[in-house]
């Protein structure tokens, strides 16, 4: 037991005392304690943004709801497009920038360019699995122009709609996973979104996709 002496106003242990600790975690709190979940503790998942864009509303049944994922790697742009289950996520289409060169496309691996070609190839590829290639055929030359397939809907089948995941990326502004976007809608994919994180945004130009600043390295 250390015994405290009154100094001045003020109350003191005794020299070579040790003073007072109060345990803030002790025995109860580690009994309560829960460990997170593994990919939340390697902080690759988040698993409260995941459950935002996993959520469905009851009177949809099992209807999936659909992810357009876009990782980047050391060395490439990797493109996905899946489907929650209860076992677990389910892959319905992919592609990756490492693709790219094989279709004459030589603009790099890993940068906005490539990442818009990427979008583009994997939004073309899922709307061929499906039959609806020839009904969403997007947009036909790039122009840099603000574009949603919603709008130029035609056929009896609605558009293939998918949301955005980014995982644990910042969305800041011309993020390359915006340009992976780009190429999706431009693809023919229904992704809603807008163009305020597109690279060149600024309040006081127009509410459109800045050609000057992408359209060169993404037209090739």
């Amino acid at each position: 037991q250390v015994v405290l002496h009154r100094t001045a106003g003020r109350r003191t242990a005794p020299p070579g005392a040790m003073p007072l600790v109060k345990t803030q975690k002790n025995k109860a709190y580690y009994k309560r304690f829960q460990v997170k979940p593994r990919r939340r503790r390697e902080g690759k998942t988040d698993y409260k943004a995941r459950l935002n864009m996993l959520r469905q509303d009851k009177n949809k049944y099992a209807t999936p709801k659909h992810r357009l994922a876009v990782r980047f790697t050391n060395s490439q742009v990797v493109c996905q497009i899946s489907r929650p289950t209860i076992q677990g996520d389910i892959i319905e289409c992919m592609a990756s920038s490492a693709e790219l060169p094989l279709l004459g496309c030589r603009v790099g691996l890993k940068n906005y360019a490539a990442a818009y070609c990427t979008g583009l190839l994997l939004a073309r590829r899922m709307l061929k699995s499906l039959n609806m290639d020839k009904t969403y055929k997007g947009v036909e030359e790039v122009d840099g122009e603000e574009f949603h397939v919603e709008e130029d809907e035609e056929g009896d089948r609605k558009p293939f709609k998918c949301v955005l995941d980014v995982g644990i990326r910042r969305t800041t502004l011309g993020n390359r996973v915006f340009g992976a976007l780009k190429g999706a809608v431009d693809g023919g994919l229904h992704v809603p979104h807008s163009v305020k994180k597109f690279p060149g945004f600024t309040k006081r130009k127009s509410r459109r996709h800045p050609l000057e600043e992408w359209r060169g390295p993404c037209s090739v």
